[in-house]
């Protein structure tokens, strides 16, 4: 919920752990610190902030998120918040990134939608670093201080300047999703498909929105038969730009674990026609969360039989595999982006974070493997027995796509079900 900046000066908000004020500020309220006992969590974005005084009397804040305001450098107000864990200056005009000025706490950074030409040597002492959203800015290199990061899991490089993605980047041990389109190192394809001119389209209900876009229920007259249709935003997201995302949809071809495209869309923002999935269909998975980091949640009463987890690591893995063997990363492999119905049919969706890369290099293929394991732990640890043989050789294949060292994962078209 929202606060006021008259609530906070009342003195009726002490003792809150969570503030969030909205209201065009220019200059940090000091009567913040009157929370310092209290506060773990807070959000000043949305306002025209442009520097932050030291912050650390704040000692028991964890998350602090300054998205959408007018900063041109990362504030040197948090390193003696020895407590802060997740920061966040998405969509500002962040041009500098000064030596040192981070806690070492740091495990979630988020810098998307900036003007960064370069990151600082000390992003790698942040060695408790898990996830880090940095689509979006200028950057043409990494420095080499980030093979420290050992802890890194997810990071989102698309939409820079980078002329290459460094090897020591794609030997990090627990790095399981990345995504780098839309950098001068990424490939780029072009696919013909047929095009549908949205006056044949008899739009319905809206079905759902992400952060790329909103996905429409419709009638095609050109195909004769119910159909969705995603209109993609314009803006740049976490993952990258919607031009690369339809590309990839586009490009992943037909299998049966994906969701057909079936033509794309004549209209004034990038569109694409999909075949209608059933709304029996739901998310297998529910997005991470602060406590996860970069690991999904999932509902507390889910129960999952043995054979139908195996059903669907199967069609995923078949469905990653078609995917890598057209140079194409999905870059999300995760439970949320995973469609299942109520027998376990399964699709895997989602192409915001996808990536063109040579087929050459397996390191790509063997990144997204960790997360394929990851999924598998992920999924057995809902299942309802926890014995025999499906059970025995998940558990297996878990331990094979977890291998610290990237080159002695499997391949997914050598996977054994």
């Amino acid at each position: 919920m929202k606060h006021s900046l008259e609530e906070l000066r009342s003195g009726k908000l002490l003792g809150i752990k969570e503030l969030k004020i909205e209201e065009d500020l220019e200059t940090f309220p000091e009567e913040i610190f009157t929370l310092t006992d209290s506060l773990e969590l807070l959000d000043l974005s949305g306002n025209a902030l442009v520097d932050l005084p030291d912050l650390s009397r704040l000692k028991k804040l964890k998350i602090a998120f300054f998205s959408q305001n007018r900063f041109t450098k990362i504030p040197d107000a948090f390193k003696e918040c020895s407590n802060l864990f997740l920061l966040g200056f998405k969509a500002n005009m962040i041009e500098e990134f000064a030596e040192d000025i981070l806690p070492l706490s740091i495990s979630w950074l988020v810098l998307t939608d900036n003007r960064l030409l370069r990151l600082p040597q000390s992003i790698g002492k942040l060695t408790k670093m898990q996830k880090f959203p940095i689509a979006g800015n200028r950057l043409e290199f990494l420095p080499d201080s980030m093979k420290n990061l050992k802890n890194l899991e997810l990071i989102r490089l698309s939409a820079n300047n980078l002329t290459e993605i460094p090897q020591w980047l794609r030997e990090l041990p627990k790095l399981a999703w990345l995504a780098f389109c839309g950098n001068p190192c990424s490939l780029s394809k072009e696919s013909s498909l047929a095009v549908v001119a949205y006056k044949d389209l008899e739009m319905d209900k809206l079905l759902g929105e992400g952060a790329s876009g909103k996905i429409y229920r419709a009638h095609s007259l050109y195909f004769n038969s119910l159909v969705a249709v995603k209109l993609f935003k314009g803006a740049v997201t976490s993952d990258g730009y919607a031009k690369d995302e339809m590309n990839a949809c586009i490009a992943a071809g037909d299998h049966p674990n994906l969701i057909k495209v079936l033509a794309r869309l004549e209209h004034k923002d990038l569109g694409l026609v999909l075949e209608f999935i059933n709304p029996n269909y739901i998310n297998l998975g529910n997005p991470p969360n602060f406590e996860t980091c970069s690991r999904d949640t999932f509902d507390e009463n889910l129960s999952i039989d043995v054979k139908d987890t195996f059903k669907v690591l199967k069609g995923v893995a078949s469905a990653a595999g078609h995917l890598h063997s057209r140079g194409l990363m999905h870059g999300d492999l995760y439970a949320h982006n995973i469609l299942v119905d109520s027998t376990y049919n399964t699709y895997l969706g989602d192409f915001g974070a996808a990536s063109f890369y040579d087929t050459k290099d397996k390191s790509y293929e063997k990144i997204e493997v960790l997360a394929f394991g990851n999924l598998i732990e992920d999924l057995l640890a809902y299942v309802d027995t926890k014995e025999g043989l499906a059970y025995h050789r998940l558990l297996q294949l878990q331990k094979e796509c977890q291998n610290s060292s990237v080159k002695n994962r499997p391949l997914f078209n050598e996977m054994i079900f």
